[in-house]
């Protein structure tokens, strides 16, 4: 977008904070996210009520929004009888309603957009996507993925976040598809202690991006901040490129119950040793809000 600095300009000269989760945010909001869309679903019967998420967390503190398609497919969409068409229009109103929350946040500072690109297994909604190996070679999931990350690539994110990706390989695919359209991306792995879900080293699993240009940025998300801990020093030592990190808020999703358990562990004050290891996105995912975002903005816009 004209008028603000690009994001890579942004995260060499400082920090930028990452909104939370859209779901919980939405479902705070009262709407029902019980659907295999999950929160995509709203991109077609209430896109207002993903503009006034983004909103609240631009207004919380939050330089960047993460778009609302995350399980927005062309499969899934069709399973709903929606066509390729009508499918590639909330796909880029994903991204417009982004920038219309980014507009009406009227805050003194640059508002950046990522296009969200989640896992194959979202698409499944059984809970897939927390352990990959799906069966599927890398040029299967790379045919999957290129045509959902075209339609977001033309309406024009600041960046594509490739993000809870379970498997090394789904990463290989990724990488791939990301070839050629002309904008810039993270790849952000999900993680139990130092490897992938899927259960490879993470060392290997970031070192998958280490000489992609496209990518401005590793790390992990919707993971525990525990976790978190670990894997940034592990990134940037890795890549050497800014790492970005944003994770769940520590309780734990029950995929058979469609429930969280057990309590909340993530602080605002982890995020400064996040910063020192190498982290410049930082934020949120499951179950961080508003709040939270907003003290971590504060902590880390304080003076150094």
């Amino acid at each position: 977008m004209s008028g603000i600095p690009s994001l890579a300009d942004a995260l060499a000269e400082g920090t930028v904070v990452l909104d939370g989760g859209m779901s919980n945010q939405l479902a705070s909001a009262g709407h029902d996210l019980s659907d295999e869309l999950w929160s995509a679903r709203l991109l077609a019967e209430d896109p207002e009520a993903i503009a006034e998420a983004h909103l609240a967390y631009f207004e919380a503190g939050a330089d960047m929004a993460i778009t609302a398609s995350y399980q927005a497919t062309f499969e899934g969409f069709a399973r709903r009888g929606i066509d390729h068409d009508r499918a590639a229009a909330l796909l880029a109103l994903s991204v417009e309603s982004a920038r219309t929350a980014a507009r009406r946040a009227r805050v003194p500072r640059p508002l950046w957009v990522a296009a969200s690109v989640g896992p194959y297994g979202a698409m499944l909604a059984d809970g897939s996507e927390y352990r990959g190996r799906y069966g599927l070679t890398v040029a299967e999931l790379e045919c999957f993925h290129r045509p959902r990350m075209e339609a977001l690539a033309a309406a024009e994110p600041d960046v594509l976040a490739l993000e809870t990706i379970p498997d090394t390989n789904e990463a290989k695919a990724l990488l791939r598809a990301l070839r050629g359209l002309g904008v810039p991306a993270w790849l952000s792995y999900s993680t139990t202690g130092d490897r992938t879900r899927a259960g490879q080293p993470l060392s290997d699993a970031f070192a998958l991006a280490a000489d992609v240009d496209e990518v401005i940025a590793v790390g992990v998300n919707c993971c525990t901040p525990e976790d978190a801990d670990q894997a940034v020093a592990l990134a940037a030592g890795v890549t050497g490129k800014p790492v970005v990190v944003y994770p769940n808020s520590g309780e734990t999703w029950d995929a058979g119950a469609r429930a969280w358990t057990g309590r909340a562990t993530f602080t605002a004050e982890q995020v400064t040793g996040w910063r020192e290891s190498g982290a410049r996105l930082i934020g949120g995912c499951c179950r961080v809000g508003p709040k939270t975002i907003s003290a971590i903005a504060a902590t880390l816009r304080q003076p150094t």
